[in-house]
């Protein structure tokens, strides 16, 4: 069964919370969903274009209060 990991990358700026998903990333099962919790509004165009040029899943994106949460489903 995959997990679901929470990577805190808030109070972060680019590069810094794509750095650590793509960090994360390697180090997860494929099927394993990483959510990313970001304060950076570029996350949110950030992390969904790398999940296409890798050949990713982008499972959710939400803003709650300033907060961006993109959940990404490892898939190779």
């Amino acid at each position: 069964m995959s997990e679901v990991k929470v990577v805190d990358a808030r109070n972060t700026f680019c590069p810094g919370p794509l750095m650590e998903l793509i960090s994360n990333m390697k180090h997860a099962k494929v099927g394993d969903v990483i959510e990313l919790l970001s304060t950076d509004s570029g996350t949110a165009n950030d992390v969904p274009e790398w999940v296409r040029k890798v050949g990713h899943e982008m499972v959710g994106t939400e803003q709650v209060g300033d907060t961006w949460h993109l959940k990404v489903r490892k898939a190779k």
